[in-house]
């Protein structure tokens, strides 16, 4: 049997790179549970495989129909690259921090759960129009919502004790 120092630094590497890829991931876990939590959702949700693309999508605005535009292959890169940047512009940033998030979600979800980025509301154009636009072709009740312009159904959330 052959003494071998090689397979102990391998070994060594090899947790190294666990290590390193453990603190990544709780920093990115992190962050996202900050962010929902700033969005006023529950942070744990952040954790939960579909559901947390299920929360995603009620911060950002989009319907619940994306969660199978988001399982597709090929499809998801699209709409999960549309998705994050609707929730980069529902925090008031801009498409450079979208890059960011996308690149390296370790450092920018932190920085957008952690920092002082406030919440503004779902950025996507449904939730803005909602329902009371009239121009909207979704709209089933044209110009005759019952509701009037008091429809409890359009309202963005509001930001929890900040």
């Amino acid at each position: 049997m052959e003494n071998n120092d090689y397979s102990a630094v391998g070994a060594g590497i090899g947790a190294g790179m666990v290590i390193l890829y453990l603190i990544f991931l709780v920093l990115y876990v992190g962050g996202m549970w900050k962010t929902f939590v700033k969005a006023g959702k529950p942070g744990w949700a952040a954790i939960i495989p579909i559901y947390n693309l299920i929360v995603l999508l009620e911060i950002v605005g989009k319907p619940m129909i994306w969660i199978l535009w988001l399982i597709i292959p090929c499809v998801n890169i699209v709409f999960a690259v549309w998705l994050i940047n609707l929730l980069s512009k529902s925090f008031g940033k801009t498409e450079g921090f979208t890059v960011g998030l996308i690149l390296l979600p370790f450092v920018f979800y932190p920085i957008l759960g952690f920092g002082d980025s406030r919440y503004l509301g779902p950025s996507a154009a449904e939730a803005q129009n909602g329902f009371n636009n009239f121009n909207n072709p979704n709209n089933p009740f044209g110009n005759n919502n019952p509701f009037g312009t008091n429809d409890p159904f359009n309202k963005p959330p509001t930001t929890p004790g900040v």
